[in-house]
């Protein structure tokens, strides 16, 4: 039986380390870590609990995002939700801040309607506290709607892409 006689220095799971996460996030007034070591991850979350059941998010079809303005200023409602919508993933903010379809303004967009993307392919940049984070898809398939508009201010959770599975 093998006893330990300290913690791990590589043990991202050591109460130590995790706090001094949590004072990082504090001190730089993160909404997530997400780090990831070999078989080891960990994840630190603030912020209301976003719970996300497949098929009962209500999602908007591509033409509603062009749909005629009521006296509100809203969106006129879709008569109904497409069943393909059902079927797609959303990829969500992980974070409050800009959003951004490219890296400057003078370059393509990171991805168009119809573009195949990976796991790694970066979709978008969101810039919170003057830090450009780029958003990778983290799934596979062909992007079918892209739901925020470039320099838009988004929430944490907010849908910014339905991607049609591959």
């Amino acid at each position: 039986m093998a006893s330990s006689s300290g913690p791990n220095p590589n043990d991202v799971f050591d109460v130590r380390k995790v706090r001094r996460f949590i004072e990082l996030m504090n001190e730089y007034d993160l909404a997530e870590i997400d780090l990831r070591q070999n078989d080891q991850r960990i994840r630190l979350r603030r912020g209301p609990d976003v719970v996300t059941v497949a098929g009962a998010v209500p999602s908007l079809p591509p033409q509603a995002l062009h749909a005629p303005r009521s006296q509100a200023g809203e969106a006129a409602a879709p008569a109904e939700t497409s069943i393909e919508d059902a079927n797609s993933i959303t990829i969500r903010s992980p974070m409050v801040g800009t959003f951004y379809t490219s890296a400057s303004p003078d370059t393509p967009p990171f991805v168009k309607i119809g573009d195949q993307v990976g796991p790694e392919s970066t979709v978008c940049i969101v810039e919170a506290m003057k830090v450009f984070n780029e958003i990778p898809a983290e799934c596979s398939g062909k992007i079918v709607a892209i739901l925020a508009s470039n320099g838009d201010s988004v929430e944490y959770g907010q849908p910014l892409f339905r991607v049609a599975p591959s």
